[in-house]
């Protein structure tokens, strides 16, 4: 390994040998076993290092005619450890090697378990794609940062069974890195769901077992088996562990040193009552807890409640970036309908802030990953499982150093930062973005052919190239809007059948007239160069994606930004009514669609003023899950304008709370309010803390306006408290209680 990444980076082929050559300085590579008497201030200090993966980096130049430096490791795996920290403390590029005079690192990891699902199957949004090569030298990209586990995918889970970019059936890739795994000692996780109908009945439960006695035979090495209890699958808890005691059993025959750990994923609070009633026994089989999405509680809480004798793993989402476990707070909607749930995501700050809030409960983590756009969020948390007080600028550069060389060092770290800013707050007023971009092109300029051909260089800079396209787009099509707004309100004047002409070609000058085809163009190039260089699948039609959700955004680079679908399809609706009077009402409602009427009130409750009205919450360092903070969420409400494709949400049982203040003390006001989102349950509204203005009722689908009295009493202060609360104790995702948008329309005045 150590030869061959210096290789590749440097021209120079560096002869291995079994023994010193006079005269030459040497790489010494070797654990405490084979260290013997060779060097014995090395071999005290290693033996002074209690953990077993903890190793020294160290240049000893004192023996001028034979310049030494040591990569040695407590153990075997630790060795691995030290060659990889070597490897990224070296200066190399093409035709130049040096190392630091005086080097001297020790280091041993705070966290046992660093590890990542690397699912080889057609949901990811580039592993499909990967054969063994691949697979083998991105394995070392990870072990270079500390990783010592992978989590593999069996071959059927909850995915299609076969992906035309497969470049060997599924059983044959899993057991293939099963033994790629064991050759550089890195522990063999295997995530097993439970997602057959019926674990009650007796030829399901025949049918499963001899399909993971298949998979456990096969597999040459298995240290762990990891079964979630939902996310896929939903099976009551005492079924549940009744079936995964069975797996476990069957394991031992096979592997049996391996481990098995279960999730209470998507559990009800009933069944979640169950579940840890259930660990209170404390079954032998089982050797731990897996914390990951779609926990209804939180990790501290799960802590307390389950026994100590069971150490909790983490099991974070680093792959998605709304709609999931660790959403982007507040992400701007032009960003959640193009870059989608799946994008090049990289977020060093915010997965620092994850990280070091989460893992203090935890032995450590094997992150949940889809594909290789997580890349810098994979290595942050590799090295936050070392050293969780490192700096994210630190990794950045450390990684940038490594995978992209000198040259651009500082740059690039630079524009991975940068990139993180670019999704922080309201895109219209993002200066950042433009900079971003103007920084990775000059980037682009000067980078060597090398790393040009760089796919971790070229995921960033579709990032870039994205962030800034999307931009424009906005500022463009929400001109266009406002353009087409004037055309609709000549209608009285010219009447309404030309007034929606002009309008709707107004409102297409989108497509007859885009911009920035420079910068789309160059998408699509390095789209292309993507999927050359690492199988990254950015389309379903071109590149064979399973879904525009599973990362394939060229798909939705021109994604509407304004009302345009909305208003297009008023329009249809309109020129069908004979009565000119009629159209002219429509067209007018339209118009005045966010206007309350004299005095009233009106709030997109998806946009960042919302943000202002809510009440309660926490920060994101304080709660970066967004469990207890009302925040922005993004439903797929296309039919309707762009205020019903986002809302302010809670999460799980946590209340959804704003405060209007400002209103006339003696008006009595009506509420309009719709329920968006993209959960169908019960929701139930109270003002004031008092005043229940509907009980628990199912959020209407398909979306529409919904109307309720509010008493006067409620307002007579001049300040209105809406709370909803949405139906308690329910499993899955936590979502549901999610608000698009609300008018309090002003009925009357009294003295």
């Amino acid at each position: 390994m150590l030869s061959s990444e210096i290789k590749r980076r440097t021209r120079f082929l560096l002869p291995i040998s079994t023994r010193l050559l006079s005269g030459r300085p040497h790489i010494v590579v070797c654990s405490l076993d084979k260290l013997l008497n060779f060097d014995t201030r090395i071999k005290q200090r290693l033996e002074a290092i209690e953990n077993p993966e903890g190793f020294i980096v160290e240049v000893n130049d004192d023996q001028r005619e034979r310049p030494l430096v040591f990569a040695c490791g407590r153990t075997p795996r630790a060795t691995l450890f030290a060659v990889g920290r070597l490897l990224r403390t070296l200066k190399m590029r093409r035709d130049f090697l040096a190392v630091e005079k005086g080097l001297s690192i020790v280091a041993e990891p705070h966290y046992s378990l660093r590890g990542h699902q690397l699912g080889y199957r057609p949901k990811t949004n580039s592993y499909d794609g990967w054969d063994l090569d691949i697979w083998e030298q991105y394995i070392r990209d990870l072990v270079a940062y500390g990783c010592n586990a992978v989590e593999l995918i069996p071959p059927r889970s909850d995915d299609a069974p076969d992906s035309p970019l497969f470049p060997l059936p599924p059983l044959a890739m899993m057991e293939a890195m099963s033994r790629l795994l064991s050759e550089y000692d890195l522990d063999v996780w295997v995530w097993y769901p439970m997602i057959d109908d019926d674990y009650t009945d007796a030829k399901t439960v025949s049918l499963a077992l001899k399909e993971r006695q298949e998979i456990f035979s096969a597999l040459p090495r298995i240290d762990h088996l990891f079964v979630p209890g939902g996310d896929p699958g939903r099976t009551p808890p005492k079924v549940f562990m009744d079936f995964v005691a069975k797996q476990a059993e069957l394991l031992c025959r096979y592997h049996p040193q391996a481990k098995v750990w279960v999730s209470p994923q998507s559990f009800s609070a009933d069944w979640m009552n169950k579940f840890i009633a259930a660990l209170k026994t404390e079954p032998d089989w089982l050797a731990g807890i897996v914390f990951g999405p779609e926990v209804r509680i939180p990790l501290p809480q799960l802590r307390d409640l389950v026994p100590d004798r069971y150490p909790i793993r983490l099991y974070p989402d680093i792959t998605h970036s709304r709609q999931c476990q660790f959403p982007v707070p507040n992400w701007d909607m032009a960003f959640a309908f193009t870059e989608g749930r799946e994008c090049i995501n990289p977020r060093p700050q915010q997965m620092t802030i994850i990280a070091r809030s989460l893992l203090p409960f935890t032995i450590g983590f094997v992150t949940y990953s889809e594909g290789c756009n997580d890349d810098v969020n994979k290595i942050v948390w590799s090295v936050l499982g070392w050293d969780p007080e490192t700096e994210p600028e630190e990794i950045l550069r450390d990684y940038s150093r490594y995978f992209i060389g000198d040259e651009l060092a500082e740059a690039f770290a630079q524009g991975l930062l940068a990139l993180e800013k670019n999704w922080e707050g309201p895109l219209l007023t993002n200066s950042q973005v433009r900079t971003t971009l103007l920084q990775f092109q000059e980037m682009e300029r000067k980078a060597s052919p090398q790393v040009r051909l760089n796919w971790r260089f070229q995921m960033a800079l579709y990032r870039a190239y994205y962030d800034a396209y999307i931009q424009a787009r906005l500022r463009y099509e929400k001109h266009l809007e406002e353009r087409a707004f004037e055309e609709l309100r000549t209608a009285p004047k010219i009447g309404s059948l030309l007034a929606m002409e002009r309008a709707e070609a107004v409102l297409d000058e989108a497509v007859t007239k885009p911009i920035c085809l420079d910068w789309r163009a160059r998408i699509f190039e390095l789209a292309e160069a993507l999927f050359q260089s690492i199988r990254m699948q950015l389309s379903v039609d071109k590149y064979f994606a399973i879904h525009t959700e599973r990362g394939a955004n060229l798909d939705t680079l021109d994604h509407p930004l304004n009302n345009r679908l909305w208003l297009k399809s008023q329009f249809a609706q309109i020129r069908s009514v004979p009565d000119e009077t009629e159209r002219l009402k429509r067209l007018e409602e339209i118009l005045n669609w966010t206007n309350p009427g004299l005095g009233g009130f009106y709030v997109d409750m998806g946009s960042p003023e919302s943000l202002r009205l809510a009440v309660g919450g926490k920060s994101f360092d304080e709660d970066p899950e967004l469990r207890e903070t009302p925040h922005i969420g993004y439903g797929f409400h296309l039919q309707g304008p762009t205020s019903w494709w986002t809302h302010l949400e809670t999460l799980y049982d946590n209340p959804l709370k704003i405060r209007i203040s400002g209103l006339d003390p003696k008006a009595k006001y009506r509420l309009r309010v719709v329920y968006g989102g993209d959960r169908v349950i019960k929701i139930r509204l109270v003002a004031n803390d008092t005043f229940e203005i509907h009980p628990f009722i199912e959020k209407p689908r398909p979306l529409r306006p919904l109307e309720f009295d509010l008493p006067k009493e409620a307002t007579k202060g001049g300040t209105l408290t809406l709370t909803w609360y949405p139906e308690p104790g329910l499993g899955g995702n936590g979502r549901g209680c999610q608000v698009s948008e609300l008018w309090l329309i002003r009925e009357e005045s009294e003295e």
